[in-house]
């Protein structure tokens, strides 16, 4: 137990991150939305943590600029094509914000692998493969044809006959699942 506490409190960093997470992930699993009022001061305080955490030097900033700007940067493409919101955009710059950009592209990739999994779980739950498979070839074929711009409106119009993932929640997961197996939360 005091192995756990020890863990904790060397890596508070790590933890806030994980409950941030977790509350993102709920929030976004009951409402299909991840809320400014928790991504803005997420990434805000991030910024300050690491500036102070860097002797108020701008290395401790520029590490947590860069981890934002890749969190975000991740997920951006996929959000400007309808295909995210801009909640999950959000949050996972602010992982980046706290966490800087190398942990922030690991847990990125964690999330991609979870997120994949839970979305096969879904369609192969929903026994409509056909269907969702028809309905990605279409998108594909719109991400090809289609003027970038346009792509976000055509997303939101079709948004209700989909059966949507809530991305907050393999965000959680898969983060939370790396920050475990890199030995970051003791």
């Amino acid at each position: 137990m005091t192995t756990l506490f020890n863990g904790i409190a060397e890596n508070w960093t790590v933890w806030f991150v994980t409950i941030v997470l977790v509350v993102a992930a709920v929030i976004d699993g009951k409402i299909l939305k991840v809320p400014n009022w928790l991504t803005f001061p997420f990434i805000i305080m991030g910024w300050i943590h690491c500036t102070i955490q860097g002797g108020f030097g701008t290395d401790g900033l520029l590490f947590s600029l860069l981890g934002t700007f890749v969190g975000m940067m991740c997920l951006l493409l996929l959000r400007n094509r309808g295909g995210m919101g801009a909640g999950d955009v959000k949050l996972l710059a602010g992982v980046g914000a706290w966490l800087g950009a190398i942990v922030t592209l690991y847990a990125f990739a964690a999330t991609a692998i979870v997120g994949g999994i839970m979305a096969a779980i879904m369609i192969w739950r929903s026994g409509e493969w056909e269907k969702h498979f028809a309905m990605a070839h279409k998108i594909m074929h719109e991400w090809k044809t289609e003027k970038p711009r346009e792509l976000a409106s055509i997303a939101r119009e079709r948004k209700p006959t989909m059966y949507l993932l809530p991305y907050g929640i393999p965000m959680a997961i898969g983060s939370i699942a790396y920050f475990a197996l890199a030995g970051m939360l003791v």
